[in-house]
């Protein structure tokens, strides 16, 4: 069984993949070939958003958006503790300091009650993060920053096609920053990802700073990078949007099949009732979480942790002196959840021998039910 499986979604999509990177072999245009403007185009649209500006990993998205709101040294972004290390990464190598929040632990979201407390005069922006591919509370999250005349920028790597009040992740604060990494709900054959504005002069930056700062050819108008995607990724997501509608659907199904097997016995995602999905993961919470996964992938199941460790207490971090026990939802949630094998194209026999050997691993170490998680 894969955690992920790209060959079955690639038997799928074999014949316009391969017309559309033949058109590129043959015009050989690898650099922002036409295809990135029709990329950025359709992706705009789905969104909502006027600007789309594609770039060459998620990473790079993050750093694209801080770029361009002028982010420096001494500057304060407020960020989740629990997510993958590029967010608060990010915030560093652009010489600010990372301020942690905690999250809701029902969403794993930054919890927006604990936001205000953590600005201070120093604070030029707040970045949330969409966890699991459910946007954080991103009305409140404004709200808030907006009272205190703070950027948001929408770490929506693990969201895009999700939606929130009915409004599309990534189109919803100053900059929503996304991936394209292969195991993504929308991902292509290597590092990708975009930004997404409404601001004229914010998009105008960000494509200058994603290819070396030019605003003509040769002509530096700013300090930037090669933040460019390649033509062939783009092709490549554009075949894949083809059928984003519907894999989409079968994520949602995929995960309803599995709560309704999973009951009360582990504890299993908690999605808002304003909230659509794009369940980059299937991410459950159970006690002896190492000998549950040991008994999974005896049975040939395959699982992941995201995140065995906040970042907060990553050794990069250590400079922070964020003592432990501090971000104590984080922490709690970094000791115990699990993901399960999630794509558009698991079966419901699949689902059912995921859900049974599950079952029969938390019973067979002993686990206790945790018990379901309030929102502080």
């Amino acid at each position: 069984m894969e955690f992920v499986d790209l060959k079955a979604q690639y038997r799928t999509l074999e014949a316009s993949i391969e017309r559309r990177i033949r058109n590129i072999l043959e015009s050989g245009q690898f650099i922002l070939g036409p295809e990135v403007a029709e990329l950025e185009a359709a992706l705009a649209e789905r969104v909502g958003s006027r600007y789309c500006i594609t770039c060459a990993s998620g990473t790079d998205a993050l750093l694209l958006a801080l770029m361009a709101i002028g982010i420096r040294a001494g500057d304060e972004v407020i960020t989740s503790p629990f997510t993958f290390i590029a967010t608060g990464e990010m915030i560093a190598i652009s010489a600010a300091k990372p301020v942690f929040v905690d999250i809701d632990p029902r969403t794993y979201n930054l919890n927006p009650k604990l936001l205000e407390a953590a600005i201070t005069a120093r604070t030029r922006a707040v970045m949330p993060v969409s966890l699991y591919g459910q946007c954080a509370d991103m009305d409140a999250i404004n709200a808030i920053a907006h009272a205190h005349s703070l950027f948001v920028i929408e770490d929506a790597a693990q969201s895009f096609g999700a939606t929130y009040k009915k409004r599309h992740s990534c189109n919803l604060s100053t900059i929503g920053c996304t991936s394209f990494f292969p195991s993504k709900p929308l991902g292509c054959y290597g590092d990708g990802g975009a930004c997404f504005t409404n601001d004229d002069d914010l998009a105008k930056s960000m494509r200058e700073i994603r290819n070396h700062g030019q605003d003509r050819r040769y002509h530096h108008s700013r300090i930037g990078f090669n933040g460019r995607l390649d033509t062939l990724q783009a092709a490549i997501l554009l075949a894949k949007l083809e059928i984003f509608d519907d894999e989409l659907q079968n994520r949602n199904r995929i995960a309803s099949e599995y709560s309704n097997l999973l009951g009360n016995a582990v504890r299993i995602p908690y999605i808002e009732g304003y909230s659509y999905s794009a369940w980059a993961q299937y991410t459950i919470q159970v006690p002896n979480r190492f000998e549950v996964q040991d008994r999974l992938k005896s049975q040939g199941i395959p699982t992941a942790i995201h995140y065995p460790m906040p970042i907060h207490m990553q050794p990069a971090f250590a400079y922070l002196n964020v003592p432990a026990g501090s971000l104590p939802e984080s922490e709690t949630a970094s000791e115990s959840v699990i993901s399960l094998p999630m794509h558009p194209y698991l079966s419901t026999d699949d689902i059912r021998r995921v859900s049974s050997t599950l079952l029969a691993a938390v019973k067979e170490s002993g686990s206790i039910s945790l018990r379901p998680a309030k929102a502080r």
